[in-house]
């Protein structure tokens, strides 16, 4: 399977998404951010994922702006906070990511959580915001296959993408399957399990087995489902150790291996299950 860190997806309405991105979930306001976007664009990432939940969005604003790369050179993606929900409200807060951001347009806009009662509001807000310059391209996060059948029962768009976690502890095959037939792609999040599972033996020894890190395998699993992926770290190693996966492939009897892992083990939210303890939240 032939990926490089110029790779991109074609989303259904014909956007190019680059299949490797940078989370900045979890990333502290000021330098944390700020430094940990530098880094990743230097490293050669042209994906940054952000939300107005995260509250970064000015500093990751401001790492791309003075990081020298051209803007339409590097896609954006944020998304609304459930606070924010509603057709009105869904407007403003777009208009005050965009300020956040300090950008003319943003790649990606998404609804974070199909928040009940709001989110068909809300979606038709994004359908008239992604007709405008200011959104390329509009999706969700957090959806299961019932939330989309209803978003596209009253709708004339289909997402264009629903992120989601995925990793091998948590293979969604259903949810893929779903996404693949109805031309949704998946972003992965928390691709490396918060780091929980990266001394799994099995991981570990496909590892060994290709001279690459844990996390660079599990990452690598994801992008050969092709499926996008945007693991975050602030350290800076850490960030030039995620990227570095493209010198390598994992075998169809790896790829069997790790999909065997699936246990449905969750490290963040769980929209099958709203009232479930978060783990990391």
């Amino acid at each position: 399977m032939s990926l490089e860190l110029s790779s991109t997806i074609k989303l259904n309405n014909d956007v190019d998404i680059p299949v490797l991105g940078f989370g900045a979930y979890q990333l502290a306001k000021g330098d944390e951010t700020y430094n940990a976007v530098r880094w990743a664009l230097e490293s050669g990432y042209r994906h940054i994922d952000t939300a107005q939940f995260y509250q970064n969005e000015k500093e990751v604003g401001t790492a791309i702006r003075e990081s020298g790369i051209a803007r339409e050179e590097i896609f954006v993606t944020t998304k609304l906070a459930n606070a924010n929900h509603g057709y009105e409200q869904t407007k403003i807060a777009f208009d005050a990511s965009l300020k956040a951001l300090g950008t003319d347009y943003i790649d990606l806009f998404l609804l974070h959580w199909p928040v009940e009662g709001k989110r068909l509001d809300s979606w038709k807000a994004l359908e008239e915001l992604v007709r405008t310059d200011e959104c390329r391209s509009i999706g969700v996060s957090n959806f299961t296959e019932e939330h989309i059948d209803e978003l596209m029962k009253g709708s004339k768009i289909v997402p264009a993408m629903n992120q989601v976690e995925f990793h091998p502890f948590l293979y969604q095959r259903g949810l893929f399957n779903y996404c693949q037939q109805h031309e949704i792609v998946i972003t992965a999040y928390s691709p490396l399990t918060a780091g929980e599972r990266l001394d799994d033996q099995t991981i570990t020894s496909i590892a060994h087995s290709h001279n690459k890190t844990p996390a660079q395998v599990m990452i690598r699993w994801a992008l050969q489902h092709d499926v996008v992926v945007i693991p975050k770290s602030a350290h800076k190693e850490r960030i030039i150790e995620n990227v570095a996966v493209f010198d390598f492939e994992l075998s169809e009897e790896d790829m069997q291996t790790l999909d065997g892992l699936n246990e449905g083990l969750r490290f963040s939210w769980n929209p099958y299950d709203p009232e479930q303890v978060v783990r990391f939240s």
